[in-house]
């Protein structure tokens, strides 16, 4: 019997007490057609076995809670099965205890009316009862949870991977900008206060953002206006800018300071190397269920891009790869009119 969901590691209550009565419901009948073909009261030995279903099931569900918390704390093996054996014995001893003091209030015996063997056989009866439960139990749900386990532990080093990516990115990106101003600062220091205010939004934004593994494309595009803002004192007329974000992307979420990253690798990468400087356009449109992001920017594609433009490039598509496996893409590619364009695609439902 499937007591386990596959999609969640979780078990499916529907199941889980499905299998309760199922069990408990067998081992019942199977004692109360012992008991008749004896010879007994009817009606008594069908209250009695009635009762013990119902708190057979309520104790090997306090039991069942008993297991989930001991696997939570992953004792050892060792102490794992004693906890488990201990258990049992108290539940075949309980239910043995009820057996009998039912039997006594519906039938008028008394306790010296069972013989000794009798209550040994009866309590054994139990314990090997409570043992099959334990052992089917046990058996169905540890492979899933272990399973779980893993999965938990992929999940933990898939965050600290993402992690240490997003920290590669962060330096390199603070730095930059620190250059940007140093050059305003004796030259215009009006200019070079406004650039610090830009500047510690960028360090705001960094800041916040750094609990979390998306954010609105707004807002990235309003740290990207900032950062070209920086920019632009380095290149001045050299840069020239054009924002198109449909209103619909605005609000689709995008990992934090990839649009960034997509701006600086063009302007290092492309319009930095050319001495008349170039033009640099950001879209942004819903497409098909994707959001559609295209740095576009003046420059030539070579075979044999540098190290820096790798390792940002493989950086974003690293991180886009963890966030949303093979469901998004970045593709750099020459449009055929002397610019190369960087289009990014990230799944709307992520």
């Amino acid at each position: 019997m499937k007591i386990w969901d596959d999609s969640t590691a979780m078990e499916t209550p529907a199941a889980y007490w499905g299998y309760q009565a199922f069990y408990w419901g067998i081992f019942a009948a199977i004692g109360l057609a012992i008991n008749l073909v004896n010879g007994g009261n009817t009606l008594n030995l069908i209250i009695s076995h009635v009762l013990f279903f119902f708190y057979s099931i309520g104790l090997t569900h306090v039991f069942r809670g008993q297991i989930l918390r001991w696997r939570s704390i992953h004792p050892s093996i060792i102490r794992m099965r004693f906890r488990l054996f201990t258990g049992i014995l108290i539940i075949g001893f309980i239910q043995t205890a009820l057996i009998i003091s039912i039997d006594i209030a519906l039938n008028g015996t008394r306790l010296q009316d069972w013989p000794r063997a009798a209550v040994a056989g009866l309590g054994w009866g139990m314990y090997i009862g409570t043992l099959v439960w334990t052992i089917v139990y046990v058996r169905i749900t540890e492979r899933r949870a272990q399973e779980q386990r893993e999965a938990k532990m992929q999940l933990a080093l898939r965050e600290a991977e993402l992690r240490a990516l997003e920290a590669q990115i962060n330096p390199h990106f603070l730095f930059n900008c620190l250059n940007s101003i140093r050059g305003l600062v004796v030259e215009d220091p009006p200019k070079a206060q406004d650039m610090i205010t830009r500047f510690a939004t960028l360090l705001r934004y960094n800041l916040n953002h750094d609990s979390r593994h998306t954010v609105p494309l707004s807002a990235e595009a309003e740290v990207v206006a900032d950062y070209l803002a920086l920019e632009k004192v380095r290149f001045e007329d050299r840069l020239r800018l054009q924002v198109a974000i449909d209103p619909a992307a605005a609000l689709l979420q995008v990992p934090p300071m990839i649009l960034q990253s997509l701006v600086e690798n063009a302007l290092k990468h492309g319009i930095g190397r050319l001495p008349q400087g170039g033009d640099l356009q950001i879209r942004a449109a819903a497409r098909n269920g994707s959001l559609v992001l295209e740095v576009e920017n003046t420059g030539e594609l070579t075979d044999s891009p540098s190290g820096d433009t790798q390792v940002g490039l493989n950086n974003i598509r690293e991180r886009l790869r963890l966030l949303y496996g093979d469901r998004a893409s970045l593709v750099l590619r020459s449009s055929g009119d002397g610019n190369v364009v960087a289009t990014v695609q990230i799944p709307k439902d992520s």
